[in-house]
Parts: structure tokens; sequence; C-alpha cells
């Protein structure tokens, strides 16, 4: 089972770029940020062609996550449990049908955080707090499951190329890698660094200031797998090459093969 996660910026600027890597990398499963499209207006059709099963959690411009899956799906829910005046469409949840195992898979698009101080930033921690809550449910499940997406988290500082320029950012602040250590704690494994160590390894590149070409990155879209997914884990990538194709997204895929 393929499970890959992708920000692509905008579902109509992107449908061209996200359709190549479709065809291309044959994800069982995508878990999609930043749709930035309604419901009603994601063009759905386009890929219930390519045999998708397609559920959204959309706003209109901004936000917004969604599902592809050539696998059944059940149980699909939607918002991030612990606020019910939280109108921001940044989670999604659903059980994907393996040949061997059911996956609890949860797309996720954490809060940017910027400016700090401010309200965005104490959304982002508050944010953060709920994600753990429900990150604790799922480990008491004792099924397969996994947290997947962009959380603006820069974990570490060989996670960005230059550290040193984020020191005073939301995504690297020290609470905010904190809030991180602790989901990670209760006993997640975070998939790409279970196989891959050292700089260099990253998921975005801004598209200001030759950041691409640079290679001037940040690794902050993860995957995090209950010890019952981790065992199932047989590999994990970065489709770095992505980034430098025509009007691409500034993230690019991560996935994961479940033996599920």
């Amino acid at each position: 089972m393929k499970i890959a996660t992708f920000n692509i910026n905008g579902i109509k600027a992107r449908i061209g770029a996200l359709t190549d890597w479709l065809d291309e990398a044959q994800p069982d499963v995508a878990l999609l940020q930043e749709i930035k499209s309604v419901d009603e207006a994601f063009p759905r059709e386009h890929f219930e062609e390519r045999g998708y099963q397609v559920e959204t959690h959309g706003q209109k411009s901004f936000n917004g996550v969604a599902i592809l899956s050539k696998l059944p799906l059940e149980d699909v829910t939607r918002g991030l449990p612990g606020d019910d005046s939280d109108e921001q469409a940044r989670w999604i949840e659903a059980t994907v049908m393996g040949d061997h195992h059911a996956v609890r898979l949860c797309g996720l698009y954490l809060p940017n955080g910027n400016p700090v101080p401010g309200p965005k930033y104490d959304y982002k921690l508050a944010w953060m707090e709920r994600l753990e809550a429900r990150a604790r449910e799922l480990l008491a499940s004792e099924m397969p499951a996994l947290m997947a997406g962009d959380y603006n988290v820069i974990p570490q500082a060989e996670d960005a190329a230059k550290p040193e320029a984020w020191t005073e950012d939301a995504l690297y602040l020290p609470q905010t890698r904190a809030a991180f250590r602790r989901i990670l704690n209760l006993g997640f494994t975070e998939a790409f660094r279970a196989r891959t160590q050292g700089p260099g390894h990253y998921s975005f590149w801004d598209y200001q200031a030759g950041a691409w070409q640079r290679n001037n990155g940040i690794r902050i879209d993860h995957l995090l797998l209950t010890p019952q997914a981790a065992d199932l884990m047989t590999d994990v990538q970065i489709d770095r090459d992505i980034r430098g194709r025509d009007k691409p997204s500034d993230h690019v895929p991560v996935w994961i093969d479940l033996a599920a």
C-alpha cells in the first residue's frame, strides 16, 4: 500500500502537475493539502476517471484537505476534534482497506503560525495540543494508523538548509519543535527519519530567491506512524525532482509503502 502526502498549493493551479505525478507514481492513496477549493468545486470526476475515490474537506480560497484512494475507504470524518468553533479545513480521516490490514489515515495541514507572537501562533500551538490528544486516541486504538501532511514544523536543524534563517519563525521556534516532539514521544515513528539520516533532505522550497536552484529547502512534510503501522513500513521516499517541473507546487510528495 503506497501512501503519499502532497501539499499541492491549489488544485486549480496544480491539477496538471498533480495528475502527471499520480500517473507516474501510482500511489494507492494520496493525502492532499491546500486544495484551496470548496468541496463542490473540487474536480472529483477528473480523479475518479483514474480510479480514485475522492473525499474532500474544503473551504473557499484557503486551506482544504483531501484523500484520493484507489482502495476502499470507510468511516470518513472531517475536522480535528477538540474545538467545535474551528472553521478552518485542516483535517480529514478515513480507514483504508488493504489486502491484509485496515489502516486509519489522518491527513492534516497544520497551521503556519506566523507572525510570531500573535493569535496565529496561539492558534498553531492550540491546534497541536488537539493533535496530541487525537494522537493518543489513535495509539489507544492499537490499529495501524498514520498522521501525514504538511506539519509546518522543522523538527531539527538538519531539516533546513539554513537553520539560522528560521530561528524567529513559527516553524522552528522551540515551542513548536517541543510540541512536535511530545507527539513523537508518545510512541510514533517519524517515517522518513526512521530510514534516512543526515542533512540535505527537504520537502519544500520557496518560490522566491532561487531557493530550488540553490537547494535552500526545509523538511516540513511528515508521516507519523503508530507502532502497528511502523511494523508494516517497507519504504519511504521524498519525490524531490517534482519541484523542478513546470508550474510546480512549492512542496513535493513524500510517500511510504506499507505491507498492508
